[in-house]
C-alpha cells in the first residue's frame, strides 16, 4: 500500500478549510481513498465550521474566512 499526502477541502457558511489528508493507494476499484481517522477528521471540521467553532477546527486545518468580492 501506498500513501501520498494531499490536501482537501471543506466549505460550510462563510468559511473554508484546508485539511492535509494521506490518500491510501492499492490495487483495487476503490483506490486511493482515505483512512477512517482522515475521513473523521474532514467530519469534524465541517461540523466545527458548521457551528461556528473556528477555533476547534483551526486546530485540525487552515481555515480561511470567504468574503465577496466587487468585480469593477
Amino acid at each position: 500500500m501506498k500513501q501520498r499526502p494531499s490536501t482537501k477541502f471543506v466549505h460550510a457558511g462563510g468559511y473554508a478549510a484546508e485539511v492535509d489528508v494521506v490518500l491510501l493507494e492499492e490495487d483495487h476499484e476503490w483506490a486511493p481513498y482515505l483512512s477512517l481517522d482522515d475521513a473523521m477528521k474532514l467530519d469534524a471540521v465541517r461540523a466545527a465550521l458548521k457551528a461556528g467553532d473556528i477555533a476547534s477546527a483551526s486546530k485540525l486545518a487552515r481555515v480561511y474566512e470567504l468574503k465577496p468580492v466587487a468585480a469593477e
